[in-house]
């Protein structure tokens, strides 16, 4: 007979959570040989200098713990960056930065830190995929507020009608995974407005494509306003700033008593991130140019995938950040966009993200998302394909 084995009961605490539909997508385009415009991942070199910096300290011996809240090097670094980039200069930098193993480890630890069982987190929609199961592993409550359908810009209104008592966290996002749209300076000034009329709540902003902005827009960081910096969260990304989203390097900001419940989580999470990379970066840092470029180099690829787009049956939708562009395919089908994702990966080759997915209620606007961190030649054998449909 044989031998009988006994299982423990297993309860999921995410039993809604299916698998991220950016690794779906990615593993759909590698078994179908397709062009990953999906996983918003550059297919081109990180710097040759950043990369010898780090290496030379890994030769200097910099290989063991640095410490929790990182390596003092990079907080100055940062701290100096936050002023030249937005004026802002921390008191102390020693108890209001930490650097995390990637902007989702920064997420994970604002949210842990602040939300309870049976609070409430306003959630705008479409909203990155991260947020709502870190909020309901806290015992926390999403409550999901559309933005605007013209042009992905927060609904004031609607999300002052939504705050209730045990409303503790609002989260932003600027420049918006997965739209491109970025928040405007009266978009700040409601949210000052806010958090005047509700003492109760923080913000988390996420800012991971601050050097990601077009047209000569400005990003409008929370660390700009003092009255919203105080009660805030910022998370930043040297991943998505440097094309080197496999290092998983980040750092939020805040203000030191939040900081201080933050690190209570960070250090039972990663406790501290590679030590020779947070040393090459403090000495990449001292070159602004080397994040100053990157609105002209991003738009440049933006506007050279639109243009080999133009003989195609998509429609865009505007993009003013991140490296994402919005395609509507309404004009060719009237597939969901989950199928119409699936079916161009397998039949043409080129992988999509359908925008519904990132909606508590699946809303399908006939919406893929591609991703432009690529070469140009890449570029120009997606949209050769995406123009023959």
């Amino acid at each position: 007979m044989p031998e009988q084995t006994y299982k423990p009961a297993l309860k999921s605490k995410l039993p809604e959570i299916e698998t991220s539909i950016f690794t779906v997508m990615s593993k759909m385009a590698a078994e179908h040989n397709a062009i990953n415009l999906s996983q918003g991942f550059p297919d081109f070199p990180v710097s040759g200098e950043l990369i010898d910096r780090i290496h030379y300290y890994m030769k200097q011996g910099y290989n063991q713990y640095a410490p929790t809240p990182g390596m003092p090097a990079l907080v100055k670094a940062i701290a100096q960056k936050l002023e030249r980039c937005f004026g802002f200069s921390p008191q102390d930098p020693a108890r209001e930065i930490t650097l995390t193993a990637g902007a989702t480890e920064a997420l994970f630890c604002v949210i842990a830190a602040l939300v309870h069982k049976g609070d409430e987190v306003i959630v705008l929609d479409p909203a990155y995929d991260a947020y709502v199961p870190t909020i309901a592993l806290q015992g926390g409550n999403s409550a999901r507020i559309p933005l605007k359908q013209e042009n992905f810009r927060p609904d004031w209104e609607a999300i002052e009608k939504a705050v209730k008592p045990e409303t503790k966290l609002i989260i932003l996002n600027t420049p918006h995974n997965p739209t491109g749209a970025i928040l405007k300076e009266e978009d700040l000034k409601e949210l000052q407005k806010l958090l005047q009329k509700h003492e109760q709540l923080w913000v988390l902003s996420d800012e991971v494509y601050e050097h990601i902005t077009f047209d000569g827009e400005r990003h409008e960081s929370v660390l700009r306003y003092p009255e919203i910096r105080k009660r805030a969260a910022a998370v930043f990304s040297f991943g998505k700033t440097f094309h080197a989203t496999g290092w998983k390097t980040g750092y939020v900001v805040a203000p030191p008593s939040l900081m201080k419940e933050i690190r209570n989580i960070h250090q039972f999470v990663t406790f501290a991130v590679h030590t020779p990379t947070q040393m090459g970066l403090a000495d990449y840092l001292q070159e602004p140019a080397h994040y100053e470029q990157l609105p002209r180099f991003y738009q440049q690829k933006r506007d050279i995938f639109a243009r080999l787009m133009e003989g195609s049956r998509f429609r865009p939708v505007p993009s003013s950040g991140t490296y994402f562009q919005l395609y509507s395919y309404a004009d060719i089908s009237d597939k969901p966009d989950t199928e119409m994702a699936g079916w161009l990966t397998k039949e043409y080759g080129v992988a999509a993200i359908p925008v519904s997915v990132f909606y508590e209620s699946k809303r399908d606007q006939q919406l893929l998302r591609f991703c432009f961190a690529k070469n140009e030649e890449t570029l120009k054998q997606a949209a050769e394909i995406l123009c023959k449909i």
